[in-house]
């Protein structure tokens, strides 16, 4: 006699809302090249009549649309709906609402910088050019004088500058992109431990001289050490009792929920 079988539930299938399906048309014609960054969509009536679908479901598609970076709408005579360039910014933000969610540490977000930045260096040790290098030294001049000033948000904002710059030098623009977006997260959290009144990194400008000579004579494997040192320095001043970090500045941090502020260590 065979075993009876098990019984099995299945969803119903629900079908795709028609401002979805608007928005999968759009991304599907900016994956075959139809559309590129500054074009300009139809109006919202001709897209409609376009499409067969009401005018709300198009408006519905272009605020979702906007939402996620894609599109930017205008107001006016010359307004409209406009395909954008490439915004970092959306990619941060989820990332950081994940942060906040939990879903990702601060361990998962140093891990990943660390593999990242060991490819922009080493691709920054074999394409950065002299204007890169330049460039680099300046902001290390600059990152100097802010100390020196004590102005300690501009070396926070010193260090977001030093990080694209390096990146710029890998000349690979996916890489600009993902560092441009986990450095601005890294960044709220140190602007958040200043505010609250940590200490800064004493040696941070020799750190920064050391590894700019490594790159410029072109040595990886010892700039890519150089680098690794320096973040993971960072992470053990951020975290606090094995993890747990400032939230970023706009954040409500779980020792403001649960308890006086924890005690202050230095921040790059």
């Amino acid at each position: 006699m065979t075993a009876p079988s098990r019984r099995i539930a299945f969803e119903p299938i629900r079908p795709r809302r028609a401002f979805e399906e608007i928005c999968e048309r759009i991304r599907d014609q900016l994956a075959a090249g139809a559309l590129a960054p500054g074009d300009k969509l139809p109006a919202e009536r001709e897209l409609a009549l376009q499409l067969g679908v009401g005018r709300n479901a198009v408006r519905e598609a272009l605020h979702t649309l906007e939402r996620a970076g894609i599109v930017e709408l205008r107001k006016g005579a010359k307004g409209g709906a406009f395909i954008r360039q490439g915004d970092p910014g959306s990619i941060t933000q989820v990332v950081q609402d994940m942060m906040h969610l939990g879903s990702i540490s601060m361990d998962e977000l140093t891990e990943a910088r660390l593999h990242i930045q060991d490819a922009v260096v080493r691709l920054a040790c074999e394409r950065a050019t002299r204007a890169d290098l330049a460039a680099l030294a300046a902001n290390i001049d600059a990152t100097e004088e802010a100390t020196r000033s004590g102005d300690y948000i501009a070396r926070i904002e010193c260090s977001r500058e030093f990080y694209r710059l390096l990146a710029a030098a890998s000349h690979n623009a996916a890489l600009c992109l993902i560092v441009d977006s986990l450095t601005d997260i890294l960044m709220g959290y140190l602007r958040a431990r200043v505010s609250a009144g940590a200490r800064t990194k004493r040696d941070l400008i020799q750190a920064r001289r050391r590894f700019l000579a490594l790159l410029s004579s072109r040595d990886a494997d010892a700039a890519v050490r150089e680098m690794r040192a320096h973040l993971r320095s960072v992470h053990r001043l951020l975290t606090v009792d094995g993890g747990e970090a400032a939230a970023p500045v706009g954040a409500e941090s779980s020792a403001s929920r649960t308890g006086p502020r924890r005690r202050d260590r230095a921040v790059a």
